[in-house]
């Protein structure tokens, strides 16, 4: 079984005084990584990441995840290459299929069905190892040559078939999880839902039983990469309470309306109790689920922050 890892998730950037903050804080308190999403509105991931990693010893620092359909596989390639670099090889690239329809709308991308956007993820998989593979483009070795120019190339070369860095593939539906099957050193299983025949966007969150079953999923097309694939799960939602019950009944009734009160206890994507309490269901999650690497949003960074010394 492996080892736990923690990473949160950064939804903001006050300033660059306050990034430098939070991150010594999570280093702090034993974080493992700081996460970026791809989301208009929240901060831009390759700057974010280089200055998170600048401001701290030993953290790494990833993307949860990249909306693929808003990158060319080319220029991506460029993106994560050079922040591989500049962040010493501290680069964890997470990708997926995106799914929030008024931002490709406010961007001006088309909007396709998920089949399309899950066959790009995949597509964008393979074109980037490929790219990494092939160590710089044939059309600059000679100016390359003559300035004495290195091949803009990833640092680490343990991710895509040892060619890039750590891979991490995010999602629940059957072909992105396919990819991440195929491809992925960490498989990341989000929790959020597609509401059937509502708007895209319109989320619910998962069941213990969907996670287990989505684990499963996995873990059958994943064939002989299967015991080398590193499991993470994103918390939606984290309360240190003396009295779980009542904090359930509570998000029942505002918040998680979709969920009984026992499948809010029970889900592996929202951690409620005591320091103690929490901890122990980390640990139950990491023996049912395989989940060792646990993300929280950036808001409970500081409510997780104490218990992980309680897992070391």
């Amino acid at each position: 079984m492996r080892d736990f890892r923690f990473g949160f998730n950064l939804f903001d950037v006050g300033s660059r005084a306050d990034l430098a903050g939070r991150c010594r804080r999570a280093e702090g308190y034993g974080y493992d990584v700081a996460l970026v999403p791809d989301h208009l509105g929240s901060p831009a991931p390759f700057p974010t990441m280089v200055a998170a990693a600048e401001a701290t010893g030993r953290l790494r620092v990833g993307t949860l995840v990249l909306n693929v359909p808003f990158w060319n596989p080319h220029l991506l390639a460029r993106e994560v290459a050079t922040a591989d670099r500049l962040t010493c090889g501290r680069l964890e690239l997470g990708l997926g299929a995106g799914h929030m329809k008024w931002e490709f709308d406010a961007a001006g991308i088309k909007w396709e069905p998920f089949g399309a956007r899950a066959s790009r993820l995949a597509e964008t998989v393979e074109e980037l190892g490929r790219l990494f593979r092939a160590g710089g483009y044939e059309q600059r070795k000679a100016l390359d040559e003559h300035f004495g120019l290195a091949a803009l190339t990833p640092v680490q070369r343990t991710g895509f078939d040892g060619a890039g860095p750590p891979l991490l593939v995010g999602g629940t539906g059957d072909t992105v999880l396919r990819t991440a099957a195929a491809h992925a050193d960490i498989v990341g299983i989000a929790g959020a839902y597609q509401v059937k025949g509502a708007p895209p966007g319109t989320f619910r969150l998962g069941t213990a039983e969907q996670a287990a079953e989505r684990v499963l999923f996995v873990r059958e097309h994943a064939g002989a990469r299967v015991d080398g694939i590193e499991w993470n799960v994103l918390v939606q939602h984290v309360a240190v309470t003396p009295d779980r019950r009542a904090e359930a009944e509570r998000l029942h009734t505002t918040q998680l309306r979709d969920l009984t009160v026992e499948e809010i206890l029970n889900t592996p994507f929202v951690l409620i109790g005591t320091q103690a309490q929490i901890a122990e269901q980390l640990q139950e999650r990491r023996d049912r689920f395989g989940f060792t690497y646990v993300t929280v949003h950036s808001p409970f960074m500081d409510l997780l922050g104490p218990i992980i010394s309680r897992l070391r």
